[in-house]
């Protein structure tokens, strides 16, 4: 059974590199993305640290809304948004902050919150080839 999505749930793009010796019980999610069982953002964020990794939060909070009853599927509806909108984007991962259903005239929705992430060797963001790549990121060290 799929895990529920909740706040804390991380989602990674399939290739992901990980550190040696750290792996994470992943399950598909989306095509091209895994979701992490069993470990939220908190508990993945203090296990890449000790590998030598650094777990990147990319500045700013986004949010999308999808029109359905409360449950999975229109928190899955909301997700695919997101995704379909990251192809451009660098970062290999995401972490949902928030899922909260509202009603709007009487309109079921789901609003849900993320971060991009960026799990990478290293504590320095990498760029391109440029050396001055890290001027215009906007990724922070979590």
């Amino acid at each position: 059974m799929r895990e529920m999505i909740k706040s804390g749930t991380v989602l990674f793009k399939e290739g992901t590199l990980l550190p040696d010796g750290l792996a994470f019980d992943g399950e598909p999610y989306s095509p091209g993305w895994q979701s992490v069982k069993g470990l939220d953002g908190y508990a993945i964020g203090r296990k890449i640290p000790e590998a030598g990794w650094t777990f990147f939060y990319m500045a700013g909070e986004g949010r999308t809304t999808a029109f359905g009853r409360e449950g999975q599927k229109t928190v899955r509806r909301a997700i695919q948004k997101i995704l379909s909108a990251l192809k451009s984007e660098k970062s290999n991962s995401l972490e949902i902050t928030d899922v909260v259903f509202k009603t709007f005239l009487g309109m079921p929705y789901a609003t849900v919150s993320f971060h991009l992430r960026n799990l990478q060797k290293g504590m320095f963001l990498v760029g391109s080839n440029d050396s001055h790549a890290w001027k215009d990121a906007t990724f922070v060290a979590a």
